[in-house]
């Protein structure tokens, strides 16, 4: 009797060809669309100095809650059934915590810190006990599943809490164990440190994954401005116009990440000594560059959608923030990748910058109109300086 079942996949990667990234991954990402979907609504709905705060408290939740499972699906195959099952069980919980979001510091802070708790402590739990007896991996997880069992404990004690503010700030140090702890190689008492040179990554599928998240956010303001101008009471020319300038922004956000940086990146990582010293690096600056494009897609809902009206100062946090925030993470990516500062992006934030005595003086859709602009003479520079790179040294990254 012939057995015709598939073979049993092993639980993890090979390290003798490339990583890819599976449609298991794929299918994961889809939860963390609805979450960035509702961290820019709850922003463009709380667009105060505490707002701010908290829809970035949320949005460092759920960006280490995603990144954490990228790591541990490179090491890892998502082919094989169990971290197949172990995917989709963290989709199933993060779902909830999504949908949590808009209440997290309202009365479903609960459920919120108590779901983020069971993605971190449960998958890291998880995959000390997959990993064999002795493997090289399980010290690192160790240290790393201490670490969050202390975040853990703060997180629900912040769930607790019911005053608004010392919520904040026990979710701030539960940030700050998971967002630092890595920099120290998960150093904890009686467990030793790690070595960044131990975290044996494929650089390639870390870097994809990465760039995946960046499409899942711009995604996300690419849907705010169609979803803005489907609302629009009279399709004028104003209206037109409106929408044009917040697609053109997010073309430039594309271009400014994916033509001039996006393939360097890649390479860099795939052919560091050390890779998981330049993973860690990405880790800490996406979190910056993707803040930026949640905060330009608030910025897109309100240039379509009150382009008339003048610009207040809870405004400026988005419509000059957002782009500043997203040119200096990715000047800060371009910095890791090329080894310099780009000259473009400084350039960038300073016109933005030189914006603040004036645009309360513009309406919405102007002031929308101008950082775009800034935007795409960045996205322009940058392109020009790589090609001329390109053209006078032709091996470069």
């Amino acid at each position: 009797m012939h057995n015709n079942s598939l073979p049993r996949q092993p639980l993890l990667r090979s390290r003798t060809h490339e990583a890819k990234v599976l449609n298991e991954e794929l299918f994961f990402d889809l939860v963390y669309v609805f979450a960035v979907t509702q961290l820019s609504h709850y922003l463009l709905e709380h667009l105060t100095v505490l707002g701010a705060a908290q829809t970035l408290l949320m949005w460092f939740a759920v960006w280490l809650g995603w990144q954490y499972t990228s790591w541990m699906t490179n090491w890892f195959n998502p082919g094989a059934l169990p971290i197949r099952l172990v995917l989709f069980a963290i989709m199933a919980v993060a779902l909830v915590m999504s949908a949590a979001l808009p209440q997290a510091f309202a009365d479903r802070g609960l459920v919120f810190a108590a779901c983020y708790a069971l993605i971190q402590v449960g998958r890291t739990a998880w995959v000390l006990l997959a990993l064999e007896h002795g493997s090289p991996m399980a010290p690192n997880f160790r240290r790393m599943l201490a670490w969050l069992c202390v975040s853990a404990a703060s997180w629900i004690a912040g769930g607790l809490a019911t005053d608004g503010m010392l919520r904040l700030g026990l979710w701030a140090v539960a940030v700050a164990c998971e967002y630092f702890s890595p920099m120290t190689g998960f150093a904890f008492p009686g467990l030793g440190r790690s070595s960044t040179s131990e975290w044996t990554i494929d650089g390639g599928h870390l870097a994809e994954r990465c760039q995946l998240f960046v499409i899942v956010a711009l995604g996300e303001s690419v849907l705010a401005s169609g979803a803005s101008f489907a609302l629009a009471k009279e399709w004028d020319v104003g209206a037109v116009f409106e929408m044009a300038v917040t697609f053109l922004g997010s073309i430039a956000m594309w271009w400014i990440y994916f033509h001039t940086s996006s393939k360097a990146a890649s390479h860099v990582i795939e052919h560091a000594e050390d890779p998981g010293r330049i993973g860690a690096q990405f880790h800490y600056i996406h979190v910056i560059l993707i803040a930026g494009i949640i905060a330009s897609a608030v910025a897109d809902d309100l240039v379509i959608g009150h382009g008339g009206h003048h610009v207040e100062p809870k405004y400026l946090a988005v419509l000059l923030g957002g782009p500043a925030i997203y040119l200096l993470g990715n000047a800060l990516f371009k910095r890791v990748v090329h080894g310099r500062f780009p000259a473009s992006h400084g350039v960038g934030m300073l016109l933005l910058a030189l914006f603040i005595p004036v645009v309360g003086h513009m309406s919405i859709a102007v002031a929308g109109t101008c950082t775009t602009v800034v935007v795409i003479v960045v996205a322009l520079w940058d392109s020009v300086a790589r090609r001329r790179q390109h053209a006078t040294h032709p091996v470069a990254h």
